[in-house]
């Protein structure tokens, strides 16, 4: 009998030298792309595909604003993106409108000195020095918090998911930040040797910045401690930001954020870094902490005067960029990587190193703008607001 062999598998052929050299360059452009969409981002128009696809469908005109509607609002009050939608508060209460206008709610208050704080499609509004505080998400009143006598609300704060913080007047303290998770408060920051003033949480809401002013021998001093949220007794880093009164505090890009009269701090999260930035005696005349990773300031020589100049400023306390104005600046807004700057003539939108991005000139009787981080904004007039579409 004939033995069988088993046949040997014939030997596997090599790609060719034009397949292989077609690989190569396939690889080595989806590298070079990589490097390119983050050594250019700011360059690249992706937020402009995103609003390809979200807005596509609404009708706008070439210049891209869509249609104007009308907004219900009296006495004084501001405005704030809360998802895509405008939320129009005031001392009568609080309104939400789609960017078709469609309202989704009207809450009726009575509110002295109204102060609105917004995070993603969340948002409160209280009244500072008052006693009424409300919370809305998707769209609707999600909770009520109405205040004795004697226990005042001094600022308040959306954090992430459903957390958010308060800070009141109590009897025997100087003032006790409490942080909420909905409708349940889960912890309490509570001083009785400095006043405390403001509160925040952090991007993940494990940290709780408590801002305070107390009296350092003959002076003030106003101090950012940083409160671990699950274990906060006592803070696990503190700093001062000396004789400096703090106007606004907020977070971004994995920092918190005090804008005080004469300079800038930012004080990383996790409280293993902080850096400063000073006016240089500028004063300060606008402001907006909506910047992703950045802060932009509007600063000039003199109090009065329309001469001023921009800047934008990272979390390392570096100027991103700097731009002289001459014309009345009507508004300024930050949100994403955007800056918009409002005058007489139009709205400006530049990247956050102060490129010119996208213009618009007819702008009448607009007299804010509601950036976003899209780049899209809501122009704002005196009863009416409309949404804007950059190319």
């Amino acid at each position: 009998m004939e033995e069988l062999k088993p046949v040997p598998p014939a030997p596997k052929k090599k790609p060719s030298l034009l397949v292989r050299l077609l690989a190569f360059l396939l690889t080595l452009a989806l590298l070079l792309g990589a490097v390119a969409a983050v050594v250019y981002r700011d360059r690249l128009n992706f937020d402009g595909i995103r609003r390809w696809f979200l807005y596509r469908s609404l009708e706008k005109s070439d210049s891209g604003q869509a249609e104007s509607f009308r907004y219900e609002s009296s006495g004084r009050g501001g405005f704030s993106s809360v998802g895509s939608d405008l939320l129009v508060w005031s001392t009568a209460g609080a309104r939400l409108y789609s960017a078709g206008g469609v309202e989704y709610f009207s809450d009726a208050l009575s509110l002295n000195a109204p102060v609105a704080d917004a995070w993603g499609d969340a948002a409160l509004v209280y009244d500072a020095g008052g006693n009424t505080l409300r919370v809305y998400q998707d769209r609707a009143l999600f909770f009520s918090l109405d205040t004795e006598q004697g226990h005042e609300i001094l600022s308040a704060r959306m954090g992430p998911g459903e957390m958010w913080t308060v800070v009141t007047r109590e009897t025997g303290y100087k003032g006790v930040a409490t942080v909420y998770d909905g409708s349940t408060p889960i912890t309490a920051v509570q001083r009785s040797s400095r006043f405390l003033m403001d509160s925040i949480l952090s991007d993940s809401g494990e940290t709780v910045a408590v801002l305070s002013i107390g009296q350092t021998e003959t002076t003030f001093e106003s101090t950012l401690d940083l409160y671990s949220v699950s274990e906060g007794d006592e803070p696990f880093a503190s700093f001062s930001l000396g004789n400096n009164a703090v106007l606004d505090l907020r977070r971004s890009g994995g920092s918190f954020w005090a804008l005080g009269e004469s300079a800038l701090n930012i004080v990383a999260q996790d409280g293993a870094s902080s850096a400063s930035y000073s006016y240089g005696g500028q004063y300060l005349k606008d402001f907006d902490l909506g910047g992703d990773g950045f802060a932009s300031l509007l600063l000039g020589k003199y109090r009065a005067g329309s001469s001023a100049s921009l800047v934008t400023v990272d979390a390392s306390g570096e100027v991103l960029g700097t731009l002289d104005l001459e014309e009345q600046v009507l508004d300024l807004a930050a949100a994403g990587r955007y800056v918009g700057v409002l005058t007489a003539s139009g709205l400006t939108l530049y990247t956050r190193d102060l490129e010119v991005y996208q213009t618009l000139e007819n702008t009448v009787g607009v007299q804010n703008v509601v950036l976003r981080e899209d780049g899209t904004a809501f122009l704002v007039g005196n009863d009416t607001a409309r949404l804007y579409i950059p190319d």
